[in-house]
């Protein structure tokens, strides 16, 4: 006989499980948890919200040096010094009072929580081993929420001062040569923040350019502003191994250069948590090394759901809370399926990148080049200009024939705070006019998405 019984029972407490609990909570289902670490999951943890307390804190450095140094607008300071540890604790304090955040929020919800190693027997029976001894349960329907981690390269395996994103975000002094193995998102944002705190980072990425999920107009701000903070970038280079004391990497000319580093940090990219709870077990259905789902999240076996980073990418936490407020829904009995237009994609680096739809290129393939591109550049922008970073711009997509908006993208000083305007336009279904006939509050950043819509329609105000 099981332990517990309920009619959900969800794997994992990342932001898809969590939410999928607390909604399945409210919605008046008999649902329990089960997290082998701490509620909040990889993101809350040791993921989204840690490095973007590290990038606040490396930014305000990075400010106060630039006063001491070049007394910009006028204003000059002394010399600055950093306290690492003492930032290091406070960027623990951030995470700790969000995870006790969550851990409120599901027993508010009426949410039973588990600690401990979840393992499936079959599609209805899981066994959890807590602290306390070994708990079976019994559940109607299960999702699976284990998430994702960060992805090994065999040439430089983890260990020592060859560190992951986890170990990035938890060191208590800054290192003096830091090697960024990856060029995406996860490795630009932690190495622009440690140079920023006087790091020497080097950047190694296998393609021919950085962020190369983006077009070369979108990341061009980006390589610019890397180079003046003095980070080295490595294009077409491929890590081949670490002495200890020294990176090896394979340049583009055929050339071996060891790059001398007190801490390597591969970011090469992350892997479905598919060997956690047994899954296998299950002999579910995969797309390459994710499991497969439909328009509801349903996985091959019934009653057994999957959400987040697990059924492949985007692999991006509002994306798992989105399908986990979905799924609960169908259990509660609603009707619900995926039909979301729009999902914001953000890179924190310096300028921020913020792309939600079809790039240009995508949308020109998708119609046949009958399709209309507008930027605004911050440059014409008043809130930019006193600001004093006005590199970047925002840029529209949108259909030729009726100005239906197809995609929107940004890079800029704090664009992130875009993405849910442009998200609204395309799950709105809004035309160029209909951002253009909208007043933007001025002067504001926003207006440059106003303005490139104008652009757009060829009636220009600003430019």
């Amino acid at each position: 006989m099981p332990d517990l019984a309920c009619k959900l029972l969800v794997i994992g407490a990342g932001p898809g499980g969590y939410a999928c609990a607390i909604r399945a909570g409210q919605l008046g289902v008999d649902t329990v948890i089960v997290e082998a670490a701490r509620d909040g999951g990889t993101c809350l943890n040791i993921g989204c919200i840690p490095s973007k307390a590290l990038i606040h804190a490396a930014d305000a450095f990075a400010r106060l040096r630039t006063f001491a140094d070049k007394g910009a607008m006028g204003i000059s300071s002394g010399a600055p010094s950093i306290d690492f540890a003492e930032t290091s604790r406070r960027v623990g304090g951030v995470v700790d009072r969000l995870s006790r955040g969550v851990t409120g929020l599901l027993k508010k919800a009426g949410v039973r929580s588990l600690h401990g190693e979840a393992r499936f027997r079959d599609g209805k029976n899981v066994v959890v081993r807590t602290a306390e001894g070994e708990k079976r349960i019994r559940a109607e329907s299960i999702v699976i929420a284990t998430g994702a981690e960060p992805m090994p390269l065999p040439s430089v395996p983890f260990g020592g001062d060859v560190i992951s994103s986890t170990e990035a975000l938890a060191l208590t002094e800054v290192p003096r040569r830091l090697v960024v193995v990856g060029g995406g998102y996860i490795g630009l944002e932690i190495g622009t923040a440690y140079a920023k705190l006087g790091a020497s980072v080097t950047v190694v990425e296998a393609a021919e350019r950085i962020l190369p999920q983006w077009d070369a107009a979108l990341t061009d701000p980006v390589a610019r502003r890397l180079a003046a903070l003095g980070v080295e970038v490595h294009t077409s280079a491929k890590a081949s191994g670490w002495s200890g004391s020294a990176l090896a990497v394979e340049m583009p000319d055929g050339q071996r250069r060891n790059l001398e580093a007190d801490k390597v940090l591969v970011a090469a990219g992350r892997r479905p948590r598919t060997g956690a709870a047994r899954l296998a077990e299950l002999q579910l259905t995969t797309t390459g090394p994710f499991i497969k789902i439909d328009e509801r999240c349903r996985t091959s076996m019934r009653g057994v759901y999957a959400i987040g980073d697990i059924t492949g990418e985007p692999m991006l936490a509002h994306r798992a809370i989105a399908q986990g407020e979905m799924v609960a829904g169908i259990i509660a009995g609603q009707p619900h399926v995926w039909d979301k237009v729009a999902i914001p994609a953000v890179c924190f680096t310096d300028p921020e990148i913020v792309s939600v739809g079809l790039l240009p290129d995508a949308a020109r393939k998708a119609k046949d080049g009958d399709v209309t591109v507008a930027e605004f550049p911050f440059k014409a922008n008043g809130r930019a200009l006193t600001t004093e970073r006005d590199d970047g711009f925002v840029r529209v997509v949108a259909r030729a024939d009726n100005g239906q908006l197809l995609g929107i993208q940004a890079v800029g000083e704090g664009v992130s705070e875009l993405s849910a305007a442009f998200s609204l336009a395309l799950e709105m279904g809004a035309r160029l006019d209909d951002v253009a006939a909208t007043i933007h509050a001025h002067p504001t950043r926003s207006e440059a998405f106003q303005e490139a819509c104008l652009r757009g329609l060829g009636l220009p105000l600003h430019i």
